[in-house]
């Protein structure tokens, strides 16, 4: 069944001595607003986390296949579409609308995020229905560096140098505790374009509320999803504006509460004051 509603989504996650996502540029270190200390974890970093838990509770589903995952070589999946028996005897024009169809039939993050699919043979491009903003941390976050050791060498020759002392250092960045927020938006006209529908919806709520059980390392800490607020129009344009909407769920710390450490040092609050005719709330976390 296709899309016939529009949608926009708060998110809530938080993170607890831990590195939620990591700055290249910046030595590893979390990424935050310079002018402001708030934290940032970008829509990139969250997207993968969809994909990972997509690519591992539907791996038995043809249609469900993830384009965009580790080791991939994105050329020879193009490829692949151009060589089915509904694309390959079409003309120019019409194989790339036909290989890109293909591309969003069988996989979940292509008709979900849509793709660049033009590197090789040509696949079109996807412009997906659901989009995420950057998620930025309700308060400023400090980022801690802690010294580790490794009691083992990778070399003989290593060895020699530490005089019978295996012990190497290393460093670690993280965050004592940071509540993120982001916000996400879902076309029902774009659904149409990739033929995103109900069931992939499904999925992808449950991907947010759960990804993040699935995706544990020592170096993010503790992340978990702490809310999900979802606004649902009655048709496909939508009866309100989004920004209205998703300022309706504010988010603050305590006024007892010094430094944050934990999730219930906030209060999340949501103004039903006249409430715009059209639009369902849902809360399906928090």
């Amino acid at each position: 069944m296709g899309l016939n509603n529009r949608y926009e989504f708060v998110l809530l996650f938080d993170v607890k001595d831990g590195n939620p996502n990591g700055d290249p540029d910046a030595g590893n270190l979390p990424r935050m607003d310079a002018e402001t200390g708030m934290g940032l974890v970008t829509d990139v970093c969250l997207k993968r986390k969809i994909r990972n838990f997509v690519q591992m509770t539907q791996e038995d589903n043809p249609a469900r296949k993830i384009f965009i995952r580790e080791k991939a070589i994105l050329n020879d999946m193009i490829e692949k579409a151009h060589k089915q028996d509904s694309v390959k005897d079409k003309e120019k024009g019409d194989k790339t609308e036909a290989a890109k169809n293909w591309m969003c039939e069988n996989y979940y993050d292509v008709r979900t995020f849509g793709a660049v699919m033009s590197t090789g043979k040509n696949a079109g491009q996807v412009r997906g229905p659901i989009q995420m903003t950057f998620s930025r941390s309700i308060d400023p976050v400090v980022a801690s560096e802690h010294t580790i050791t490794r009691m083992a060498v990778t070399t003989e020759k290593e060895a020699e140098k530490q005089d019978g002392d295996n012990r190497t250092m290393g460093r670690k960045f993280t965050i004592p505790y940071g509540l993120y927020r982001c916000h996400g938006f879902i076309s029902a006209h774009l659904a149409k374009q990739t033929g995103f529908n109900e069931d992939d919806l499904e999925l992808f709520w449950q991907s947010l509320m759960q990804m993040f059980d699935h995706d544990r390392s020592a170096s993010r800490g503790e992340m978990s999803a702490r809310g999900l607020y979802v606004f649902k129009h009655s048709n496909e344009l939508g009866n309100a504006p989004a920004t209205v909407l998703l300022d309706r769920v504010q988010v603050t710390r305590k006024d007892d509460v010094d430094v944050s450490r934990n999730f219930k040092d906030y209060q999340v609050e949501i103004d039903e004051s006249n409430w715009p005719e059209g639009v369902e709330f849902i809360k399906m976390l928090g």
